[in-house]
């Protein structure tokens, strides 16, 4: 495995490879002496506060153990091995060769640089057709045409070299592009922990699932299982003011997708299960009625619009009481109507009684109607000028989110939110940040300063928010933010993007001792995100990372047919307590003994069903080869149920040893 990058995502990944996966990395990295992580130096004022702030978690950092290796899914730690770490400024053609792109089975290509990642997938295809490619991007529209592309040009390199024959179209498949986005990978996780608490959602195969840490029940009173239960938690993880997993000194450690033996001796430990989510709130409205009714709404406030349609109803009324009193034409009489409302017809002298208190009641609304007409002008106009200018926060806005920072992350969870219809206000030292043009197109209030300088979290009244989630690149800022909003509200939930684990752990202390009745949540982007791309490395879809205390769940969906760890077993032999659990089948392929007629593809308009949960079905049903497997396992776990044999000869390995 290849893994080409800059930042800390390509260290976590080929971290994974190399302990669970079992993979010979070579990592390309534009040099192996700076930090694994771009360090972003503070404003100079913040200097004096981060440098504060660093010796009151001091004391905290001494107590800490050192950092342990990165741990598996099965609790058990692998001493660190070498990886080969290879320093090229660029990838190009003579780095790639020299990392044995040739000869690899898969490369990731994780540079913080879409245009750097896109121009060494090019390279790299051409190299070796047969490679699978993982890609780092950003922009969504462009990787998909990318994937397309590259997915193209190794079908057509596999034809010519095998002659058009099935191990061609073997070769072609396995060669497959897998475009990845941090940014997206970790954004429903970060958007669910700031608003539930937890970032433990995912979304398969027409399943919505969600995991749901569960407080001891008394004992005699049984426990709700849910679906499943996914981990069970040491007892001092039920204290709701701590950092699961910082405050044991790393001693403790959940227990991993148990089974029901374990979880029936479990008493007075709290537990992680499985549950499905079904939305049972009100409609949405159509996107064409709110793209094509919003210009009114916008425009003009409710009161003008009132008041413009009462004017409408006004002169309505006494078009038909010229008509029903004068005896004239239905158009005549709006025609004079109007005449009268703009004060340019004649006066009514001779005319009967009825026509003169028309004509009186036509001028009286033509005075109200000219307020109306000048202010319905002046909003338009101010609407139009305030379209590119951010909007401040409202006076009585409570109960919302508070977003620092609207990077590549900040501005993806920026947009889940406003999707979900939750209030956000957003902080942001930087008027030229990714995210503004966003939050001036969302209309999201957004507060322009450092977090550092004081009235800027005033202004985003931190004081009426429900949470905080501090997801900008520098540690010191985030803590800072953290440390000011508790101080405000104390039981304030904030959810911090740290990278250091072990900073984090004193962070976790130093906060729980303060507030211990607080919500407190560390999430690292690098961290979750790496298993996607790992798995996309291996050639396998996984959905998502189910975070248990400052451990990782994996959802993963895996074909059944040529695995024969799943394919002609039950759903209770491939249960391994501890690393693998099946959760539930997609059954939706049909018999592959029916005729060709009865198993041709559904029509495309045609819905399909969603995966069945493993209880449906019963542990007894027999996996076949058309099916697909949706699994909760551990990271060793999923590493074990497909190892890949190395197809490198021994010259080869010592040759790439030395």
């Amino acid at each position: 495995m290849v893994v080409c990058g800059d930042d800390a995502l390509a260290h976590r990944l080929a971290a994974e490879l190399r302990d669970v996966y079992g993979e010979r990395v070579t990592l390309v990295v534009p040099s192996a002496r700076e930090p694994h992580r771009p360090r972003i130096p503070p404003p100079a004022r913040a200097l004096d506060r981060a440098t504060a702030l660093l010796g009151r978690v001091s004391a905290a950092v001494a107590r800490t153990p050192p950092a342990p290796s990165e741990a598996l899914g099965d609790g058990t730690e692998r001493p660190e091995e070498a990886v080969r770490i290879l320093e090229a400024a660029q990838p190009d053609d003579r780095a790639l060769a020299e990392a044995g792109v040739a000869e690899a089975g898969a490369l990731a290509l994780v540079y913080d640089d879409d245009e750097l990642n896109i121009h060494a997938a090019l390279r790299a295809r051409r190299l070796n057709p047969r490679l699978r490619l993982v890609i780092r991007l950003y922009n969504r529209k462009l990787g998909q045409h990318l994937e397309e592309l590259l997915d193209q040009a190794a079908a057509v390199a596999a034809l010519d070299s095998d002659g058009g024959g099935d191990t061609g179209a073997a070769d072609a498949s396995d060669a497959s592009t897998t475009v990845l986005s941090d940014a997206d990978t970790v954004a429903p996780a970060l958007v669910a922990t700031a608003v539930a608490g937890t970032s433990k959602v995912i979304e398969a195969d027409g399943l919505l699932l969600r995991a749901v840490e569960r407080m001891p029940v008394p004992p005699g009173r049984p426990g709700d299982p849910g679906l499943c239960t996914l981990a069970l938690l040491p007892a001092a993880a039920n204290d709701p003011g701590q950092e699961p997993g910082s405050g044991h000194g790393g001693d403790e450690r959940p227990l991993l997708l148990p089974d029901d033996a374990a979880v029936a001796g479990a008493a007075g430990c709290g537990t992680v299960v499985l549950e499905t989510v079904s939305y049972t709130g009100r409609p949405v409205r159509p996107a064409r009625l709110r793209g094509r009714g919003a210009p009114l709404a916008s425009l003009f406030s409710r009161r003008l619009r009132w008041s413009l349609a009462g004017v409408v109803g006004a002169v309505l009324a006494l078009a038909v009481a010229s008509w029903l009193t004068t005896g004239l034409a239905p158009v005549h009489g709006a025609y004079l109507t109007l005449l009268d409302l703009f004060a340019i017809n004649d006066p009514a002298l001779g005319q009967p009684l009825p026509r003169k208190i028309l004509q009186l009641l036509s001028g009286l609304t033509g005075l109200l109607l000219l307020p109306v007409l000048v202010a319905a002008a002046f909003e338009g106009l101010g609407t139009f000028r305030s379209a590119s200018a951010l909007r401040r926060p409202p006076r009585g806005l409570s109960g919302h989110v508070v977003l620092l920072g609207l990077g590549k992350v900040g501005t993806r969870v920026l947009a889940r939110l406003h999707e979900m219809g939750i209030p956000v206000v957003c902080i942001e030292a930087d008027p030229e940040a990714r995210g503004i043009a966003l939050a001036r197109r969302l209309r999201v209030p957004t507060v322009l300063g450092d977090v550092t300088q004081e009235g800027v979290l005033e202004a985003a009244m931190i004081g009426r928010a429900a949470s905080l989630l501090a997801l900008s690149s520098a540690d010191t800022t985030n803590l800072e933010a953290a440390l000011y909003a508790r101080s405000v509200t104390p039981g304030l939930r904030v959810t911090l993007r740290l990278f250091d684990d072990r900073f984090a752990t004193a962070v976790y202390r130093t906060l729980r001792a303060a507030h211990p009745g607080a919500l407190t949540r560390s999430r690292s982007t690098s961290f979750l995100a790496a298993p996607a791309f790992a798995g996309a490395m291996m050639g396998r879809q996984i959905l998502g990372a189910i975070p248990v205390e400052r451990r990782v769940l994996l959802v993963a969906r895996v074909g059944v047919r040529g695995n024969p760890a799943l394919e002609g077993r039950t759903v209770a032999e491939v249960l391994r307590p501890g690393r693998l659990r099946v959760l539930a089948v997609d059954t939706s392929a049909p018999d592959e003994a029916q005729p060709p007629a009865a198993a041709a593809a559904p029509p495309p308009d045609t819905e399909r069903e969603p995966a069945r949960l493993v209880h449906e079905l019963g542990d007894d049903y027999v996996l076949r080869p058309q099916d697909r497997v949706l699994l909760a396992a551990t990271r060793q776990g999923l590493g074990d149920l497909h190892v890949r044999r190395p197809r490198a000869t021994g010259a080869a390995a010592a040759a790439r040893q030395g």
